[in-house]
């Protein structure tokens, strides 16, 4: 809608020129707001007060033969002002909004679909768990989050890849391994001396008692070195199952599943330090590798290789994202938990190194979670080996409410997620305020088809007898929709839709309490239900985006 009010102000900047009553030197930047207060119009702008220098002139003056010009713009502007300075008030007429609503309406679902990304590859990577547990409720959300997101830079035009980047080598591997083979050996009644920095969660019993079961004692008289690989291998592959399981039960489902494994097997980590050694970003000190990353901003330089010789993880985040950009994406977003804050610095570095672009590189960090049950804080520690999963929270609130409540705040902030709330089925549940929107007009659709009477198409519909301001109200937000998917996929900013989506829902149900549907009058009836299907439209599309339903009936 801003893109249409620009146009129509150049429009009106073009006829103040050609009177002669501007100069119009250069086109200004035109800047369009919205204003907080109804009474001072639907629009509002400040190109006047730019132009005061190029025009030499008031920006009241200036502002003035905007508004002269724009009074006779084929009706579309119903008043416009000039108030304080040389700000320019507009409200647009009726036929102005209804136009652009029945163009909205014949565009079906696909209003709100964008080009402002075509032509550019995206890789989305997010979640990426170690595979050596379950995963729990922060990992939750940054799977809502980047699922959200790829949905909406989809919506936008972008054509989106979403990565799990497996973390299956390294020390912790060997770890897992171990714990499980240690709860082998404590089931099968051996004495054993479980060490402090090893897995103690449930699971890894579980996981004990599973090759127990399979393979009963057949590991007792192999030694631990011997006995290893299969414990590793059997405990990640569970978990990484489990984790996918879990994940696609969330509706959170990825076009890539990347190995780090695959990164030695393919020598692409030696091939990518070779590469920084030529370019002389690495450089051996004290028996160590060390990358040159206080050269690209970092605070200091950082090690790639240990004395021992063994690589860090770092060493393959490098290898990692070399390889995204060999694979030619435009724009490549990262979405990992608060607590890898410290590691951005050194990854832009890297990729600075790499020669990208660091204005095409984004990551974002998804900050704690708490759950709030009974108005108290439940306790979530992994140091026991014991935390919330992400599984427990979906068997307790259902997929809906955890998928909404985990993008009801901007990632960057803290999420109290009060569980008692998500489950309840009432108008302060945000998630049930929308579906219930989206049911109640299904319930009006089945009322109107009881009584004969359908759905106009968009050639057919009398809309100007949608005379109330509620009706207006909702149109305008209805067609905020595009502008809120463009903001959305620009600030990479999710939370946006669900915002919104709550924001439409209010103005409908109190539009609803004051304005029967299914009325005597037939035509005014049908402008109504035209207005109710777009509403319930949009409702489903900002719903899917955030993962999810549309009940039909609660």
């Amino acid at each position: 809608m801003k893109n249409v009010i620009r146009a129509i102000i150049r429009q009106a900047l073009d006829q103040a020129k050609d009177k002669g009553t501007l100069l119009l030197s250069d086109y200004p930047e035109i800047v369009i707001e919205e204003p907080k207060d109804k009474n001072h119009g639907d629009f509002s702008t400040t190109v006047a007060m730019s132009m005061a220098k190029t025009e030499r002139k008031s920006p009241k003056v200036i502002a003035d033969a905007i508004c002269q010009q724009l009074q006779s713009i084929n009706g579309n502007v119903a008043e416009v002002q000039t108030a304080g300075p040389g700000f320019i008030n507009l409200k647009m007429s009726a036929g102005f909004y209804l136009e652009r609503f029945l163009d909205a309406a014949r565009q079906g679902d696909n209003f709100g679909n964008l080009e402002i990304g075509r032509d550019q590859k995206v890789l989305l990577e997010f979640v990426s768990a170690n595979p050596t547990g379950p995963l729990h409720v922060g990992h939750g959300r940054g799977a809502a989050v980047g699922a959200t997101l790829a949905a909406i830079l989809k919506k936008a035009g972008y054509a989106v890849d979403s990565e799990y980047y497996i973390n299956d080598v390294g020390n912790q591997m060997n770890i897992l391994g171990r714990s499980t083979l240690l709860r082998y050996r404590e089931l099968l009644n051996e004495s054993i001396e479980f060490p402090e920095d090893h897995y103690k969660g449930e699971y890894i019993k579980d996981l004990a008692q599973e090759i127990i079961d399979s393979h009963g004692k057949e590991f007792l008289d192999k030694d631990d070195e011997t006995a290893l690989p299969f414990f590793k291998k059997y405990s990640s592959d569970a978990i990484l199952k489990g984790i996918e399981k879990d994940l696609s039960e969330f509706r959170v489902n990825y076009e890539n599943w990347f190995s780090e494994l695959s990164l030695y097997d393919d020598d692409s980590v030696d091939k990518a330090l070779a590469w920084m050694r030529d370019k002389g970003f690495i450089y051996d000190q004290d028996g160590a590798v060390w990358l040159k990353s206080s050269a690209f901003k970092d605070d200091k330089d950082r090690v790639i290789i240990k004395q021992s010789g063994e690589k860090t993880y770092f060493c393959s985040d490098i290898a990692y994202h070399q390889n995204k950009i060999n694979r030619g994406y435009h724009r490549i977003i990262n979405i990992w938990g608060a607590d890898h804050h410290g590691y951005v610095p050194r990854m832009q570095a890297v990729m600075e190194a790499l020669d990208y672009d660091l204005n095409n590189f984004t990551t974002l960090l998804v900050q704690f979670v708490t759950l709030i049950r009974g108005g108290k804080k439940v306790q979530m520690s992994t140091r026991s080996g014991e935390f919330v999963t992400l599984e427990e929270v979906v068997s307790e609130v259902g997929v809906d409410a955890t998928r909404f409540f985990f993008q009801m705040r901007s990632c960057d902030s803290h999420l109290e997620f009060d569980l008692d709330l998500a489950k309840k089925q009432s108008s302060d549940n945000p998630v049930f305020y929308i579906q219930y929107a989206h049911a109640r007009i299904c319930s009006v659709f089945r009322t109107a088809e009881e009584q004969g009477l359908k759905l106009p198409g968009a050639d057919d519909v009398d809309l100007s007898l949608l005379k109330e301001e509620e009706a207006m109200d909702l149109v305008k937000k209805m067609l905020a929709f595009p502008e809120v998917i463009e903001k959305s996929a620009l600030t990479l900013e999710g939370h946006r839709v669900a915002f919104y989506l709550q924001e439409l829902v209010s103005l409908f149900h109190s539009y609803y309490k004051l304005h029967r549907v299914v009325t005597e009058d037939q035509g005014l009836s049908q402008a109504r239900l035209f207005l109710l299907d777009k509403i319930r439209s949009i409702i489903r599309n900002g719903l899917s985006l955030l993962g999810v339903s549309s009940p039909e009936s609660m």
